[in-house]
Parts: structure tokens; C-alpha cells; sequence
């Protein structure tokens, strides 16, 4: 296949909205197999292990914990290759390093089918046990299966505080004034509060840039990022508002029960785009991705995004939770999805909302601790 095909830099806006990312078409083997390199060459002689979310929080997370131990060996991971990521650290990681891993959340008992190796290895370790710190919804029994494991695991509650927040409590350590900011305008993002303008700087600078630079970056100065970034920022959201304002145009809106649920399709910032859904009167939004999953977005009027992602291979939080429903069995489910916009994706989220329960009260419970 010829490279200008997937070539990000001569895709236009259009084709670019409805098409993945290039790295969507390489495949998991050869992801696998530099995964396993980069792991292999970050772990040895590590003193710190981090697998964590690559994002904003989780990034977060990883600095805070290199103020406190000095430096640190990322291991990136999301939902999806959870156990992946501690299959490696159990792997490479040398023989005494302490481990955490930071702003995630199993969705199932597969995930942490390599968690009680690793966690008898720190065991081993003077005793020193494999530290977890998240904010998300977690099945009662996953968090058993994992504390059983003799894993420290500590959830916060996730309408009030994001991972940033409870590495910052958890840890025996006297963070300076600037971290603590930095967990704030943090968790103003991640909980999607707004109401403080540098959160969305943090937000973008993790998604466009590689996790080291994003990192040092925060260490130097904080949530309040230099002139140069913030020019980088500037010049990168013009493409980035043309993506959000076409996902916005191709939306439908469906009644649900009682709720109106915004549905659309493509590649864009899903935090914009369910913010632009609401205003427009959607109680939930549900972002479909080009690359098969979806993000799901509620409001006031709706917390149970989390429940509806649980029935489709996914979970999150009450008000934002993501998904990657099991539908692709080969190249041609993946044509039909991009030149269908996402139709089979949609049709089957749309069902998930229909089998929500009247009442949240027994599914709306919390590991918070």
C-alpha cells in the first residue's frame, strides 16, 4: 500500500474526519513487538515502574510520581491493553523496582490475568506492594479480584477527583504548591468542569505530544505552560476545530426513553463535540471513532455513561465513559464502518441505552475508598 494513502499530512480535512490514523493500519504484531523493545529498554535498571493512561490525567500522575522517586519508566497503556502492559512490566521490570500503575480501570477478569505475577514479584520486593490509583467506576469484583491480588488499590470518587488527585494524596511526600495546582487545572479537564482555561491547554498538549516531552514539560512549569506551547497549541487547533465542527454537522438526534442522545461520527476532540451536542440539547452524546470505538459523553440530566459502556466491552465514569463494541471480524467490517459513518457501532450503542434499567441505584455504585 502506498504510504501517501494513510499519510496524515496529505489526507485532506474531509477524507481525514472519517478515516483513522495512520498507525491504525499497521498491524498489533508490529505494535507488539516495538512495545515490547521500548518496555525492555525503559525497565532496565528502572527503580520506578508507571503504566498509566497517556493522557492528561494520567500523565499527571506519572510526574507527581517522579517528584517523588526520581525518574520514572513509563509504560503507556489504555483500557484495552491493560494486560499487555503488566505482562511486560512482569517481564522486564528489574527485580526490586516498585511499581504503580495510574489512571486506569479493568473492564473485565481477562485484564488481569498477569496482575498476581507481577504482584507477587513486588510482594517479594521488602514486602513492598504494587500500588493502583484511579478515579473511575469499578465492578466490585474486579477491585476485589485486584486488593485479593495484595495489590493497594485506592479509588477516588470519580465525580470529585481525577487519578492526579489521589496520587497526590496517596503519597507520603510534601508536594510543592505548583503539583497541586498542577492535579486542579487537571481535574478541571478531566472531569470536564471548564472553569479553568488552562485545562484545555493541558488536555491538547497530552494528546499531540509524546509522553516524555509533555511530562518535563509540566515538571518545569506546571499547568502554566510557555509562550512557545502555547503557540504550538494555537497553531494546531485550527485543523483541530475543523475536525470538531464536522463531526458536529454530521450529528443525529434520537429520543431514548426520556433522554435525547446525540449520536455522530468521526475523527475529532469528543470533549468539544458533546459539549457543542449539549448545547444543542443532548442529555448524552456518543462520539463514534473511525477506529472502531466510541466515546460516550452524559450531562446533568444523564450519569449512567459507564453503564452503557459496560455492555459493550467499556466503562468510565457516570458522566464519560468510552467503548470498543466487538463487531470487527475483518478489513471489509472496517470498510463498511467508515463509509457507513459508524452505522453498526451507532445501532449497537443505541441498543445499550435502550437496556439501561429505569432505575440507577443499584448499578450506580462506586469502589470509592
Amino acid at each position: 500500500m502506498d504510504d501517501h494513502l494513510i499519510d496524515d499530512e496529505t489526507l485532506s480535512i474531509a477524507r481525514k474526519s472519517v478515516l483513522p490514523g495512520e498507525g491504525f493500519f499497521y498491524p498489533d504484531s508490529f505494535d507488539e513487538e516495538r512495545a515490547d523493545r521500548e518496555a525492555a529498554v525503559a525497565l532496565t535498571g528502572a527503580e520506578t515502574a508507571v503504566i498509566a493512561d497517556p493522557d492528561a490525567d494520567g500523565l499527571a500522575c506519572v510526574a507527581l510520581l517522579e517528584v517523588a522517586f526520581g525518574d520514572v519508566a513509563l509504560i503507556g497503556a489504555g483500557p484495552h491493553d491493560l494486560s499487555e502492559a503488566l505482562a511486560r512490566v512482569g517481564a522486564y521490570a528489574d527485580p526490586g523496582a516498585r511499581v504503580f500503575v495510574c489512571d486506569l480501570c479493568p473492564d473485565s477478569e481477562d485484564d488481569l490475568v498477569a496482575l498476581e505475577r507481577l504482584a507477587d514479584q513486588e510482594e517479594g520486593n521488602d514486602g513492598e506492594k504494587l500500588r493502583w490509583f484511579d478515579h473511575h467506576q469499578w465492578d466490585e469484583s474486579l477491585a476485589r479480584t485486584v486488593r485479593e491480588a495484595g495489590v493497594d488499590l485506592v479509588v477516588g470518587d470519580s465525580e470529585e477527583v481525577c487519578s492526579a488527585d489521589v496520587v497526590l494524596r496517596s503519597l507520603d511526600h510534601d508536594f510543592e504548591e505548583t503539583y497541586r495546582d498542577l492535579a486542579a487545572v487537571t481535574r478541571d479537564h478531566d472531569l470536564w468542569l471548564r472553569e479553568d482555561p488552562r485545562s484545555d491547554d493541558l488536555a491538547d498538549l497530552a494528546y499531540w505530544a509524546d509522553p516524555e516531552e509533555y511530562i518535563e514539560t509540566i515538571l518545569e512549569h506546571g499547568a502554566d505552560l510557555p509562550a512557545e506551547v502555547e503557540e504550538y497549541l494555537a497553531e494546531r487547533r485550527i485543523e483541530k476545530e475543523e475536525l470538531i465542527e464536522r463531526a458536529v454537522d454530521r450529528a443525529e438526534f434520537v429520543e431514548i426513553g426520556t433522554w435525547t442522545v446525540g449520536i455522530t461520527y468521526g475523527r475529532c476532540s469528543q470533549n468539544e463535540v458533546a459539549e457543542a451536542l449539549r448545547e444543542q440539547g443532548a442529555d448524552a452524546s456518543v462520539i463514534v471513532k473511525p477506529g472502531g470505538s466510541a466515546s460516550i459523553r452524559g450531562s446533568d440530566g444523564f450519569e449512567r455513561c459507564h453503564e452503557v459502556a459496560r455492555q459493550v466491552e467499556g466503562g468510565g465514569h457516570p458522566k464519560a465513559a468510552g467503548c470498543k463494541p466487538d463487531i470487527y471480524e475483518d478489513m471489509l467490517d472496517y470498510a463498511h464502518h467508515w463509509s457507513t459513518r459508524g452505522a453498526v457501532t451507532k445501532r449497537v450503542i443505541r441498543g445499550a441505552f435502550e437496556r439501561l434499567p429505569e432505575s440507577d441505584d443499584a448499578t450506580n455504585e462506586s469502589t470509592d475508598r
